[in-house]
């Protein structure tokens, strides 16, 4: 790859965000120099006033292939990453056919990806009563760790692991080095199929306590196993103070949660609308308001899209049933905009969301010393970013398979420029320019 540089007046860099020139060759960082170089003899990129800052990186995605791309797919769902600022992910086992929980429905996974990663992608391997006690050979397959649910998926290929099942496969998961990621709702009662339309009665039906039961199981197998445990997509507070004190004591526990959990709240989301439906559910104000105050503390480790579409026809739009609606918020092309507007507003820096959506999700896909930060050596996965400039959301510019999103609605800044991959320039100003520059993230490859 022929050598360029990119000059900013705001690069943002592990020690803060200064004026720099990040020279690129060979799909990596060359160097940084200071300020604005002179006598560069390459192609020449100005960013200007625009932040210059490593590609975002998105562990908890869901592409839905091979099986379901009408749900969504490889090619759209990295495009709609590009578009996003996003330069990584990391696909979810379930929602595809075959679910990734055995080694030959990872290789057809692969096989799936070939020509379609836009961004490059990882992979989780799924744990499910069947194969709880077979996790072996997937963990050694090249999957970056194990997901499990705790409560139904809403997939009878993906069935939900009990206490049982996790002491079975948990391990295996640890003598590997790999980390067990976990769905954190325990049920307390059966729920029925009398139709919700209005969200207070959707809230009231999956309550904190599910999720703050089901976070102090983990804790504990945590503690017992010596294992790494990750908590996806956590929406409850009441959870706040028992995470602390596990982490106090040292155990290998992190935390995500996700822009819909910081932005919507309960007491705004409209009736008949299951575009916000979601499992754990969003909660009301004060709850997100505590989940703020855990990402300014570093107690929440990173930010992630849960990105999980699926088609019109599943989400109920017309009868507006909250309780059949499949749960999944459209939202990985706003990753970036919907945490920043939020973040803006309570005065986080442009430092805090590169090390919430950077620097800590590489750290946790083991991903650190070649992602994550604009340094020599690195990969030349950026983006560059306007975060003063309104974000339009239109059909036209969502690069999603489905276009209902709660994000519509919400008025956003951080409107993304460029993307490159590997130094390749993926997405510009709207346009896609190198498409399959991204690469599949195999354990130990890194």
């Amino acid at each position: 790859m022929k050598r360029f540089a990119i000059h900013s007046n705001r690069t943002v860099m592990p020690h803060g965000t200064f004026e720099a020139t990040v020279v690129i060759e060979d799909q990596k960082i060359l160097m940084v120099i200071d300020g604005l170089a002179d006598g560069l003899d390459c192609e020449y990129i100005d960013a200007a006033d625009h932040v210059l800052m490593p590609g975002l990186i998105d562990p908890h995605v869901h592409i839905n292939e091979p099986g379901r791309t009408d749900w969504e797919g490889f090619d759209t769902g990295t495009r709609a990453a590009a578009a996003g600022g996003i330069t990584t992910i990391v696909d979810m086992p379930l929602n595809s056919s075959p679910v990734t929980t055995t080694v030959e429905a990872f290789d057809k996974k692969l096989k799936a990806s070939e020509g379609k990663l836009h961004v490059n992608c990882g992979f989780w391997g799924g744990i499910v009563p069947e194969n709880a006690g077979q996790l072996k050979e997937l963990l050694g397959s090249g999957v970056l760790g194990i997901k499990a649910f705790l409560i139904d998926s809403g997939l009878d290929e993906f069935k939900n692991v009990e206490e049982r099942h996790l002491r079975e496969g948990i391990p295996a998961i640890t003598e590997s080095g790999l980390r067990l990621l976990a769905h954190s709702e325990l049920i307390k009662s059966e729920q029925n199929d009398i139709a919700i339309t209005d969200y207070p009665s959707f809230l009231q039906s999956r309550p904190k306590q599910w999720e703050d039961d089901a976070i102090n199981l983990l804790i504990q197998l945590t503690a017992e196993y010596n294992c790494k445990t990750h908590i996806v997509h956590l929406s409850s507070s009441g959870s706040l103070e028992q995470i602390r004190k596990a982490k106090e004591k040292g155990l290998s526990l992190t935390v995500e949660t996700c822009p819909h959990y910081l932005v919507f709240n309960a007491e705004d989301i409209p009736p008949n609308d299951p575009f916000y439906k979601c499992a754990p559910p969003i909660r009301e104000r004060a709850n997100n308001e505590k989940l703020w105050e855990a990402i300014r503390s570093g107690l929440i480790d990173f930010v992630a899209s849960d990105h999980s579409p699926a088609p019109p026809d599943l989400k109920e739009i017309e009868s507006g049933n909250y309780q059949k609606a499949w749960g999944g918020i459209v939202g990985l092309q706003f990753l970036l905009p919907a945490f920043w507007t939020g973040a803006k507003a309570r005065g986080l820096t442009i430092n805090k969301l590169a090390e919430l959506m950077c620097e800590n999700p590489s750290k946790f896909l083991g991903l650190e010393a070649a992602k994550g930060r604009i340094s020599p050596g690195y990969d030349a996965d950026l983006v560059i970013w306007a975060p003063e400039e309104k974000v339009i959301v239109s059909d036209s510019s969502i690069q999603h398979k489905h276009k209902g999103t709660p994000y519509a609605s919400l008025n956003m800044v951080g409107l993304v420029k460029k993307t490159f991959v590997s130094g390749k320039l993926v997405y510009d100003n709207g346009e896609f320019v190198s498409l399959s520059a991204g690469k599949a993230i195999l354990r130990n490859e890194y």
